[in-house]
This record gives structure tokens, C-alpha cells and sequence, in this order.
């Protein structure tokens, strides 16, 4: 292994070019990966939704629920089922093993619900089957609302959202506060009664007149093609003239008897923005996307339809997560700036401005092969990420204090510092693989951290050792060859003999020794004089941290009270 590091640190040519790749494929992997709020994972519920009008909680229990359970109880990796029966209809939600397929599991749970449709009542609806899922959550939310007539509200609401959707990157996108258009028949009783017909006579005509007949094949010697007749109603118009009856020479129609106008279903849900009515817009990304991205090109998309509203048909955006992911990653990128900013003056006031400098490049080279890294395993920027980039700034620069104190060491004792570099590399390559081999082994466990919160969880562990190993590379062949063009050249026969002196080749009165390094040598002299006393101290501070923690205990919190950036209002009542 020795062999293999002096082989690599001794073209020093190709490590350059070689880093510089890796720094340039980092920065454009940092920019092109997708960022995210929190982490995409897979969620292991499924939930099976069915109803029917008017049936009661005890009936849709006995005719909805036991039918689906009997069903979807044998599916494989199963581990709890809950259902819920409620009036008009019911539920059944299903739990599976962490390490489930989803996928699969999905299409397991679909063909279960197609063998329990025959046990159902034929006025039910077909249950459908539904992944539970953080990515199925919208991305960012467009709202028109404004002073304008209900249809101009509702075409501009649907063209827009069929823009949307022609984006790669929306899954789909959910409307809200519209309503159907129907074709209202408002007949006319007195004339009913004169022309002799029912209103059952009026539903068959409708019946027998929207519907397409079979009209046989054609067979042509060369294939056989089915025939239709088509007597689709199409347009009010269709209607109007629909014959209902003869009577005589003449034919009776819809518009004999009838008044027909165009209009929408009566509202179930009605949904306002500033007292005006309105549609809602909810965007759903795919998976992987980056939501900072999609949300600009929402808005442009938006922004560009917009030119040909009405005036009064007004656009504003809610629940954008993009906005609180921006604001998360400004926060968190000037948190990684400040840390390693602390990290660079505390180097430069211990060690000086040229090893300072070389310590500090550790930093942003372990991050951007890092997020190379992070781009060949297919991972997201999320605020878990973030945070691991945090947790390890403090260590990243451990190995590389070593490499270049070592060498700077060598150096002042005479030593040429492409050499100098080399051999701190080779003499600290064991120490510091053990010392980062020690720090990963504690993040490990976090990694077997089971059910969704170690799933949630793991991409903190991950960055971590990701970065820590990123950082070995950096400080045992990056930092030695970048140190053998920079570090200082020559040294004062002063500083040379300080350091031959403190190297232990020569016997030397350590209260000669001057400064903080001075201090710091005859306490530590003291201390190994008197190991009983040094192990009392040290036991001694760890009792009384606990102590004092006993004696004041501050409690515990999963999470802090923060502020929320909107809320819920909900308001019930009787009848």
C-alpha cells in the first residue's frame, strides 16, 4: 500500500489534473443535482377507497369492507390492515414491510381489488388503489380567481393546467373548484301532458339516441373490419332536434316540449381567494425532480398564459415548496460558508497563513467529490444532505492537520517539502485511516436504523461517511502533492533548531520553550509525571457533568416550537 501511495504522490502532473477533473465534475454535479425539501422515500401504506350513495356504516362494512379484506389479507409481505367503514362508503388501508417493493406491492393490492369487484354491490364504484407517497404531495400550488363568469373561469383554470402538464417533470396536476358542464333539459309539464308522453318516454329516447350500434364487419380479402353506426349526442344542438315520438306527418322533439341550456353541476366544494370564487391548481412533481426548477418554470408557464386573461382574472401561488427549499438551502449553504470560514481562522491563528490555506482547500475539495459521489448513487440535495455537510466540517480537516503539520515539521528540520509531503503521507496514512475508519464506524449504525424514520434518516450517515472518505482521498494524495508547490521553501536556522530540538534528537530544557507550544509542552510534562492525579482529574470532570446535569435537568423535545408559515382553519356543523 506504501508503495502504491509513493507510486501516485511522485507524478504530481497527473494528481493535478487529475483533481481538477474531479473539481470541475463536482461543481457542475452540485448545480445539475436535484433538490428536494426532505428526502424522497418510499412510504410502505396503500390505501383501497370505495363508495356508494346512501349506505350505511354497518351495511358498507358488511357489503364494501369484508368483501376487499377477504381479498387483500394473502398479499405477500403484508404486515397490518386496517379498514373503516363510514357512511357512503369505506376504506382499507394497508401496511407492508419496510423493505417491501412498492412497486409490486401496488400492483399485488390492484389485482386483489379486480378479483373482489364481483363481491361487491353493482352500485358501487371500483375501488381504487392509491400509493402513499411524499413526492404525491404538491410541489406548488397555482390559484385564478377573480370577478368573471364561471365558464371563463374554468376554461382558463383547465387550458392552464393542460399547459402544466405537458411539462416532463409534472406528474399531474389535481383541480379543485371547478365543475362539470352538463346539458340542463328544463321540460315543460303542460306540454308534456299535450303531446300524451312520460318521462320515462323522454329517458328512452335519450337512451336509444347516444349510444354507437354494431353494424357487422366488412370483409375485404385482405382483413376484416368492424363497422360501427355512431349516435353520440354532441352538442345541445343534437338534442334539441332528438325526435321523441311521431304524431301524424310531424315529429315531436326535445325542443317542443322543452327549454335546454348549457350549465354546471350544482357545487359540492366551493373555494374562494379573497372572497372571489376560484380554482386550484396543485402540481405534482415526478420523482427526482428538482422542485426549485419546476417552480420557476411554473411561474413562467403561468405567467406566459396569463397575457390572455381577462383583466379582472387574477393568478397568485400558495404552499410553494420550492420557496421554503430555496430558503432552506440559502440558510444551510451560509451555515457551510460560516463553518468553514471558523474552521480557516482558528487554522491560520494555530498553524499559520500558508498551512492554514492548505488545510482549508481540504474542504471544498472533499465536498464537490463528495457530490460526485452523491450523483453516481443517484441521490438528491435535501435538507438531510445539508446537514451532513455540516456535521462534518469540524472533522474534514482532521487528516489534513495531521498531513501538513507533519510536514511542515520535516520541513523546518531541513527537509525538501515535495519530500517532507511524502513522507507525512506515508507516516500518517495508518493514523489517519484508523482515526476517519473510527469516526464512520459511529455513523454505521445509523444506517440499520429500521422503519421510515431510518429511512428518513439515512442520507445524514451517508453524507457523512461519503465526505469523511472524500476527505482521506483529499489529505493523504491531493493535499501532499498541492503542499509540495506551495509550502514554504526555506526556513530560519532558528526555526530549524526548534524543531530538531522538540523532534527529540537532541536532549533540550523544555522551559525554553516559549509561547503557547511552551505552555502546553510543560503541562503536558507535569501531567505525565503524575498519572494517578491526571486519570482523577479526568474522572472527576465526567462526575461532575453528570452531576450537573442531574441536579438541572432542561428536559427533552423531538422537535422545537417554531412559528408556522400558514394554517388551517377548519369550521364544522350540524345538518
Amino acid at each position: 500500500m506504501m508503495k502504491v501511495l509513493e507510486t501516485v504522490l511522485r507524478r504530481p502532473r497527473s494528481v493535478i489534473v487529475i483533481m481538477v477533473v474531479m473539481m470541475i465534475a463536482g461543481i457542475s454535479a452540485f448545480n445539475t443535482l436535484p433538490r428536494e425539501s426532505q428526502p424522497a422515500i418510499d412510504v410502505p401504506f396503500l390505501y383501497v377507497v370505495t363508495t356508494q350513495t346512501g349506505l350505511s356504516p354497518s351495511d358498507a362494512n358488511r357489503l364494501l369492507v369484508k368483501p376487499l379484506e377477504t381479498e387483500l389479507q394473502g398479499l405477500e409481505g403484508l404486515e397490518s390492515m386496517r379498514s373503516t367503514a363510514f357512511k357512503g362508503g369505506a376504506s382499507v388501508v394497508l401496511e407492508f414491510d419496510i423493505n417491501a417493493k412498492m412497486s409490486e406491492a401496488l400492483q399485488d393490492a390492484k389485482d386483489a381489488v379486480d378479483k373482489a369487484k364481483s363481491s361487491l354491490p353493482d352500485d358501487a364504484t371500483d375501488p381504487t388503489v392509491n400509493e402513499v407517497s411524499i413526492e404525491n404531495f404538491g410541489t406548488i400550488t397555482v390559484v385564478l380567481f377573480g370577478d368573471v363568469p364561471d365558464r371563463t373561469l374554468f376554461k382558463h383554470g383547465r387550458d392552464l393546467r393542460d399547459l402544466l402538464e405537458k411539462d416532463s417533470d409534472v406528474l399531474d396536476v389535481d383541480m379543485s373548484g371547478d365543475r362539470e358542464e352538463v346539458l340542463e333539459i328544463i321540460i315543460d309539464l303542460n306540454k308534456l301532458e299535450s303531446y300524451n308522453l312520460t318521462t320515462s318516454q323522454l329517458l328512452d329516447a335519450l337512451a336509444r339516441n347516444n349510444m354507437v350500434v354494431p353494424a357487422g364487419n366488412l370483409d375485404t380479402g385482405q382483413g376484416r373490419f368492424s363497422l360501427e353506426v355512431p349516435g353520440l349526442i354532441e352538442s345541445a344542438t343534437d338534442v334539441f332536434t332528438l325526435p321523441i315520438k311521431t304524431d301524424g306527418d310531424t315529429n315531436v322533439t326535445f325542443s317542443d316540449i322543452a327549454t335546454i341550456q348549457r350549465t354546471f353541476k350544482d357545487a359540492t366544494v366551493f373555494t374562494r381567494v379573497n372572497g372571489q370564487p376560484a380554482v386550484v391548481l396543485s402540481v405534482n412533481k415526478r420523482i427526482g425532480t428538482n422542485i426549485i426548477d419546476l417552480s420557476n418554470r411554473v411561474h413562467e408557464i403561468t405567467e406566459k398564459a396569463s397575457q390572455n386573461w381577462p383583466v379582472a382574472l387574477e393568478v397568485s401561488y400558495m404552499i410553494d415548496t420550492a420557496r421554503f427549499a430555496t430558503r432552506m438551502f440559502d440558510s444551510l449553504q451560509s451555515s457551510v460558508l460560516t463553518a468553514i470560514a471558523l474552521v480557516i481562522i482558528v487554522s491560520v491563528a494555530m498553524l499559520g497563513l500558508r498551512p492554514a490555506l492548505l488545510i482549508g482547500l481540504s474542504i471544498p475539495l472533499s465536498f464537490v467529490v463528495a457530490f460526485l459521489f452523491l450523483q453516481f448513487m443517484g441521490m438528491t440535495v435535501n435538507m438531510m444532505i445539508m446537514f451532513g455537510l455540516i456535521l462534518t466540517v469540524g472533522m474534514l480537516v482532521d487528516a489534513g492537520i495531521v498531513v501538513v503539520e507533519y510536514a511542515e515539521r520535516k520541513i523546518s528540520e531541513g527537509l525538501d517539502r515535495r519530500e517532507a509531503f511524502i513522507r507525512a503521507a506515508r507516516m500518517m496514512f495508518w493514523p489517519i485511516v484508523s482515526s476517519t475508519a473510527t469516526t464512520l464506524a459511529a455513523f454505521l449504525p445509523l444506517l440499520m436504523w429500521p422503519g421510515i424514520v431510518g429511512k428518513f434518516m439515512s442520507y445524514l450517515p451517508i453524507m457523512v461517511i461519503v465526505t469523511l472518505s472524500a476527505s482521506l482521498l483529499t489529505a493523504l494524495i491531493f493535499l501532499p502533492v498541492v503542499g509540495g508547490f506551495v509550502a514554504r521553501k526555506k526556513v530560519t536556522a532558528k526555526e530549524r533548531a526548534a524543531a530538531q530540538a522538540l523532534s527529540g534528537h537532541q536532549k533540550f530544557d523544555i522551559n525554553n520553550v516559549k509561547g503557547f507550544l511552551g505552555s502546553y509542552v510543560r503541562t503536558l510534562a507535569f501531567l505525565i509525571r503524575r498519572p494517578i492525579l491526571s486519570l482523577v482529574i479526568g474522572f472527576g470532570l465526567i462526575a461532575s457533568i453528570f452531576v450537573t446535569f442531574a441536579q438541572n435537568p432542561t428536559g427533552m423535545i423531538a422537535f422545537p416550537e417554531i412559528e408556522p408559515d400558514f394554517a388551517t382553519v377548519a369550521i364544522t356543523g350540524r345538518g
